[in-house]
């Protein structure tokens, strides 16, 4: 499987591999969160964490709680899971995500598997 779309897209694939390499599957999300935040700074990203999803319905703007865990150079969504298996209601949710927040590259990255490789999905719109 093909994930690395881009230069900035290998980055992140790279941080997300030296994550997964320290700490292994089985942790909680947020653990996750904190590494590859860590590995951002050391490799020089520009990122936001948690950032709110703007959500307008016919010309009103809901805040409704929705956040992504990262967009790093303000043009990549990274999405973190730790669950057995990416659904597809997982996938449905980054594609709206990138819709909305008017971004055109995402990673879907699932820690809780042997090799990281494996749970990583990549989106290009």
């Amino acid at each position: 499987m093909e994930v690395h779309t881009t230069p900035l897209g290998r980055t992140v694939i790279g941080c997300a591999i030296e994550v997964h390499s320290a700490l292994g599957p089985g942790l909680l999300e947020s653990v996750y969160e904190r590494g590859l935040a860590r590995e951002f700074q050391a490799r020089g990203l520009s990122f936001q964490e948690q950032v709110a999803v703007p959500i307008c319905y016919k010309g009103l703007n809901l805040d409704c709680g929705y956040r992504v865990d990262f967009v790093v150079e303000r043009e990549l969504i990274v999405e973190l899971k730790s669950v057995e298996r990416l659904i597809p209601v997982h996938q449905a949710q980054m594609l709206t995500y990138l819709k909305l927040m008017h971004l055109r590259q995402g990673f879907l990255i699932n820690f809780n598997v042997g090799r990281l490789v494996d749970g990583v999905k990549s989106f290009l719109l």
